[in-house]
């Protein structure tokens, strides 16, 4: 049995790969969040969870001494293009936490590390779609800049210590367990209160919109197949959709009354357009991505339970 530790695992990716690991049966899981976005209630009641901030040495040091972990996913991350926009200094002690786990990893042997950097790092793009090898990273934002780091540190760190790293370079993913930081998860909430559904600057912003379940499916077969060793990978849909188009379907699924209305933009992290070459990842999954219907109708159904 492989010991698992998972930071930042009460969030939507988190939990979900939380879920699927205990499932599975030969994992044992240890999460750590802050619950600062996280929900302690997306976690399993039989799951082992420790309240921590792995930007406090402290405090996540006593976490990764206690037990000997064999793989740490390093999740946790102030999250949100309006949160990171309005707590620039937080997003940036962020990196703290990186190099926290990445100093542990290496004292206590862990044997590999993964990484949720972020489509955030092509920033606006220069060309479409996105790919892992050719594509300039063109971060400005803080909370682009602080990926960007983490995937040197991580890179660095298996340079000088052989630690072994994969790089999840995650686009927009949703689920049921999502925050409002988050914009499908916010569109459904207000949706489904018929309450107005507000879309920054005109709409006309295109995102790719990955599922849940895929994301958790391909990454569990990594883990167990041991696949892209000091490797960095996409992962999201490849299918673009306008916001102000996202907003009409989920509208149409959930039979709102809602109003869309067209606010102030952003004034900055507010991408234009963001698709990811996925080519690399569809090579390792072979099954059929989610539609953006079915997965906002797989939302509603499970908030019915």
């Amino acid at each position: 049995m492989k010991n698992i530790l998972i930071t930042g695992g009460a969030g939507c990716i988190g939990s979900s790969l939380v879920h699927a690991l205990l499932d599975n049966g030969n994992y044992f899981v240890q999460v750590v969040d802050n619950l600062s976005t996280g929900n302690i209630d997306n976690l399993p009641d039989h799951c082992n969870f420790t309240l921590c901030d792995v930007n406090n040495y402290s405090e996540i040091s006593l976490v990764m001494q206690e037990r000997q972990f064999d793989i740490v996913f390093h999740y946790a991350a102030i999250v949100g293009v309006k949160r990171t926009q309005e707590n620039p200094l937080k997003v940036l002690d962020d990196i703290n936490g990186i190099k926290n786990i990445l100093e542990l990893s290496v004292k206590t042997k862990v044997k590999r590390v993964f990484y949720s950097s972020s489509s955030e790092v092509y920033g606006e793009p220069v060309s479409l779609p996105q790919n892992e090898a050719t594509t300039p990273l063109n971060s400005r934002v803080p909370y682009a800049i602080v990926k960007n780091i983490g995937e040197a540190f991580f890179r660095s760190y298996y340079k000088e210590f052989d630690l072994k790293y994969t790089i999840f370079r995650f686009f927009n993913t949703y689920g049921p367990s999502q925050s409002d930081d988050f914009v499908v998860s916010r569109f459904i909430n207000k949706a489904l209160n018929n309450e107005d559904i507000c879309i920054y600057g005109d709409g006309k912003q295109s995102r790719t919109f990955l599922y849940i379940n895929d994301n958790i499916d391909f990454t569990m077969k990594i883990i167990s197949e041991d696949l892209l060793i000091n490797d960095t990978i996409n992962i999201g849909n490849n299918k673009m959709i306008e916001i102000k188009e996202l907003a009409k379907i989920i509208k149409k699924v959930l039979k709102s009354k809602s109003k869309i209305k067209y606010i102030e933009p952003l004034k900055e992290g507010d991408m234009s357009r963001r698709q990811p070459d996925i080519s690399k990842m569809l090579k390792l999954y072979k099954n059929d991505l989610t539609g953006i219907e079915s997965g906002v109708m797989n939302i509603y159904r499970s908030l019915k339970r």
